[in-house]
C-alpha cells in the first residue's frame, strides 16, 4: 500500500521560497510519475507539476519559471521548490503518486500541507 506524507508548508511574504517535501513508502518509487496539486477552498484540486519516472516535467502556466519539481530516487522524495511567491499560490498542496511511469490515474494522495503567502 503506498503512503505519502508531505512536509515544508508555511507562511511566507510575497516574493519568498519554500521547499515542499513528499517521502513515499509502499512499491518502487523510481518507477512511477509523480505530482504536486494544489487546491483552494471552493475549488477543484488543481495539477501544479508533475515528473515521470524518466524525469519528464510539466508545470501549470502559472507556476512556470518559478517552481521546480523535482525527485530523489534513493531517498523515495519528491520536492517541489517555490520560488517568487505569489498570493494566489496560496492553497493545500497535495502530493499525488500515479498507478504508471507517466501522468494519468492517480493510486495515492498524501495529506496535504497549507502554503500561505501573505502581501
Amino acid at each position: 500500500q503506498v503512503q505519502l506524507v508531505e512536509s515544508g508548508g508555511g507562511l511566507v511574504q510575497v516574493g519568498g521560497s519554500l521547499r515542499l517535501s513528499c517521502v513515499r513508502s509502499g512499491g518502487v518509487f523510481s518507477v512511477f510519475a509523480m505530482g504536486w496539486y494544489r487546491q483552494v477552498l471552493g475549488k477543484q484540486r488543481e495539477l501544479v507539476a508533475s515528473i515521470t519516472s524518466v524525469g519528464i516535467t510539466r508545470y501549470d502556466d502559472s507556476v512556470k519559471d518559478r517552481f521546480t519539481i523535482s525527485r530523489e530516487n534513493e531517498m523515495n522524495t519528491l520536492y517541489l521548490q517555490m520560488n517568487d511567491l505569489k498570493p494566489e499560490d496560496t492553497g493545500v498542496y497535495y502530493c499525488a503518486a500515479y498507478r504508471t511511469w507517466n501522468v494519468g490515474q492517480v493510486e495515492a494522495w498524501g495529506q496535504g500541507t497549507q502554503v500561505t503567502v501573505s502581501a
